[in-house]
């Protein structure tokens, strides 16, 4: 097979490097994987380095998946010995191996979202804190940002030093590592930081692994935080055969799709990676394969306005395609009705739903597209939801699974201690919970030591009993009598759990009942597939088959769970879009103040702005064929009505890449003296000058720009509707208005115009 036969020049050049930093730039669609996927087969094939040697990492488990399919396919023999799997799944295979150097055992826990809030949660009722000053998700939000920055708990305590609020969030994040490390679990960002620990304090490790991924390969580049970053620069330096130091690190990214600063991404590492590794080459993939010109044409208009950006322009051999397409409605619910009616017209003309995506800001939109979906009887799926191992049921025989392969795991522990209900009281957990905290033991241990806690009285013998029954697993497990599949099966028997459903007789039971019959058939396929599992090279010998079943559940993603399959319409929003493609996207709600989002247009940093401008950018080019972008000139906010002027995004948009078209309704708004009926194919836009806003004569929307009429000073408390009570750290006089600086309670920092903020002042 000719690898290059299927390549462009610029392809072909990314795919033959194959010594020293190679930064690919590679834009929408423009075939990255295949180059990826290639050039790890040209590495193999014709560069004579063994497979051992390679290690590919990804952000999602189906794009690995799809890359592992491809190099198997491709590579051939020893393929298998390719490290290609996600950031996190890596880490925890490291950490795997080598963990104990930081004072944990192998089998340990990996806590997702509700076991942390869990944690915290008693954490800060231990510390007598007001729960609604210190709230858990806040306090976590926080221990997350310093842990992709790599900010230890003392380094933490360090910076905030004299600040009261932040010094309680400095003890919270010491004491939350604390019981991380006694429960022998590690929370998601703990992965990165830890493994990074790891190099830095233990020498074998890091020798190990440099000698060993020799090649390192690394997709979505632009998606890493500073923690990621650290990681790749300790792995970097590699070892050759022969000794030598080599440096042959190949990332693919585009900074133009850079969207997740919210969750830690830091674009300087795209941006910079030249300084950050010298010598470095640079290939610029920007042929696209996927969009027709006129989507392109788009996308290039619109993300050309940044300036933090590396240039490229993306082109296509494809057609020209039709315009991208702009409505105006009245209402949010004139404008999912039009959507949603364009999508079953289009079905009506023989399209499929998996043809469609409907695309928002925020999760919050999703609603009123729902209700228009299922009155027209149009399958949907919202992408993003509940995700499936959150559901109760399932966590709670995640808990069970969890106790039996880490009793030292007291959120799960506890969890399942009267699930179902054993008649054991919280005042019995309490008292077992303090003679654990007196002893240093673990929740578990304590159940063991029950003839030495006083107060246990009547509920010794069901404590036994739940005991007996976590051992039993656990002798099985030990002496590999068991499979998963097994495993669960009997869990789920032996508790009566789905016995106690089947007597409800709801349809909440019932659909509980199926989601466990699901999570039956993810066992079974565990089992499957675990005897060739990739991760058995190196762990099989450290690992059980339970441990990681577990590790394989804590790290799915939402975008693992979008089947191919499914024949229905994906409603998601634009962060959860990232890296999917559909013949027909529909981007709603471009209006100011949605997108861009409000808290953008407040801030005084461009780089808000700036990250808001690459989201629609995402959003353009996942579509294929057609492209409708909409805005409401009226839209229902929190209750409120809220009156908002078309996204500058649209404006951005050259008006030959675009047709305009508006409801009835919102036709007749323009012209309130008019009896005319204006249909939207009798509607037509009058040239405007740049810049100015589409429908700037709409009476609901044109409110024209304000001043400050109110005075302000450095120290003064202010109420924001949204972002609750702060206090102004700085005040710029700015033209009649002025430029505020405001550290909010609850979100820490913002900056903001006055006219625009709609702020109370607290006396």
């Amino acid at each position: 097979m000719d690898i290059f036969e299927n390549l462009n020049e610029e392809q072909t050049k990314a795919v033959k490097h194959n010594k020293g930093p190679l930064l690919i730039l590679a834009g929408a669609g423009s075939g990255k994987t295949r180059v990826l996927t290639y050039r790890i087969a040209h590495l193999i094939t014709e560069c004579n380095v063994s497979p051992w040697n390679i290690i590919a990492l990804t952000f999602t488990n189906k794009a690995a998946n799809e890359m592992r399919e491809r190099i198997d396919a491709i590579a051939g023999y020893g393929a298998e010995n390719i490290w290609v799997s996600t950031f996190h799944s890596s880490c925890v295979r490291i950490l795997r191996r080598f963990c104990e150097s930081l004072g944990y055992e192998r089998n340990f826990s990996i806590y997702d979202t509700d076991d942390s809030r869990a944690l915290m949660k008693s954490i800060i009722k231990s510390m007598n804190l007001d729960s609604k000053s210190f709230n858990e998700k806040k306090v976590l939000s926080i221990i997350s940002a310093n842990k992709n920055s790599l900010i230890t708990p003392d380094m933490y305590k360090k910076e905030v030093e004299g600040d009261f609020r932040n010094e309680k969030y400095a003890v919270l994040y010491s004491e939350y590592q604390k019981k991380l490390l006694a429960n022998n679990a590690f929370d998601f960002d703990d992965l990165i930081m830890k493994t990074v620990e790891l190099f830095k304090t233990d020498e074998n490790a890091l020798k190990y692994y440099r000698k060993r991924f020799r090649y390192i390969l690394v997709d979505e580049y632009q998606d890493t935080n500073s923690a990621q970053f650290e990681l790749l620069k300790l792995l970097t330096p590699t070892e050759n055969e022969y000794g030598e130091i080599e440096n042959n690190i190949c990332v693919v990214g585009d900074d133009d799709q850079s969207i997740y600063k919210f969750r830690g991404a830091n674009i300087y590492n795209i941006l910079n990676f030249e300084k950050a590794f010298p010598d470095t080459t640079v290939i610029k993939l920007e042929q696209n394969y996927r969009s027709t010109k006129n989507i392109l044409a788009a996308a290039n208009e619109v993300i050309a306005h940044n300036k933090m950006r590396k240039p490229k322009k993306l082109w296509c051999q494809s057609e020209e395609g039709m315009p991208v397409k702009y409505v105006r409605y009245m209402s949010d619910f004139e404008e999912a009705l039009g959507i949603t009616h364009a999508i079953k017209d289009g079905i009506d003309e023989g399209k499929n739903y998996r043809d469609y995506a409907i695309l928002y800001r925020t999760n919050a939109q999703s609603r009123i597209f729902e209700e228009s979906l299922v009155n027209l009887n149009i399958p949907y799926k919202i992408v993003g939801g509940i995700n499936f191992y959150s559901r109760k049921e399932i966590k709670d025989i995640l808990a069970y699974l969890k106790t039996i392969d880490n009793g030292l795991d007291d959120i799960a522990v506890r969890r399942i201690i009267n699930i179902p209900k054993r008649g054991i009281g919280l005042t019995t957990i309490d008292r077992i919970m303090h003679y654990a905290n007196v002893h240093s033991i673990s929740f578990y241990d304590a159940l063991k030591d029950l003839q030495y806690i006083d107060g246990i009285g009547r509920s010794i013998g069901k404590i036994q009993e739940f005991v007996s029954l976590i051992e039993h697993y656990r002798n099985r497990i030990k002496d590999n009598k068991t499979d998963i599949e097994s495993l669960v099966r009997d869990i789920i028997s032996d508790t009566g759990y789905i016995d106690i459903l089947m007597n409800e007789e709801t349809p909440e039971a019932n659909a509980r009942i199926e989601n466990i019959e699901e999570f039956i058939t993810k066992a079974v396929t565990f089992d499957l597939n675990n005897t060739s599992d990739e991760n058995h090279d190196e762990n099989s010998n450290t690992s059980s088959a339970l441990s990681l079943f577990l590790e394989n559940v804590a790290l799915v993603a939402d975008a693992d769970t979008i089947s191919e399959d499914s024949n229905v319409v994906l409603l998601m929003t634009l962060h959860s879009a990232k890296g999917l493609e559909f013949p027909h996207v529909f981007i709603s709600g471009m209006e100011e103040n949605v997108f861009p989002s409000e808290m953008a247009l407040y801030s005084l940093d461009d780089s808000e702005l700036e990250e808001e401008r690459r989201l629609c950018y995402v959003g353009i080019t996942r579509a294929m064929k057609t492209l409708t972008l909409s805005s409401s000139a009226r839209r229902m906010k929190n209750g409120n009505t809220m009156f908002n002027n078309p996204s500058r995004f649209i404006n951005e948009i050259p008006r030959y890449l675009i047709t305009q078209s508006a409801s009835d309704t919102f036709s007749q708004s323009l012209m309130p003296s008019s009896k005319k009926r204006l249909s939207e194919d009798s509607f037509t836009f009058t040239k405007r000058p740049a810049g100015s806003n589409l429908f700037s004569n709409n009476p609901y929307i044109n409110k024209g720009m304000k001043k400050s009429s109110e005075t302000y000073t450095v120290n003064e408390r202010v109420t924001h509707i949204k972002f609750g009570d702060g206090t102004i750290t700085d005040v710029e006089p700015n033209n009649g208005d002025y430029d505020l600086t405001i550290n909010f309670d609850n979100i820490g920092i913002r900056k903001m115009k006055a006219s625009f903020a709609k702020l109370s002042k607290i006396l």
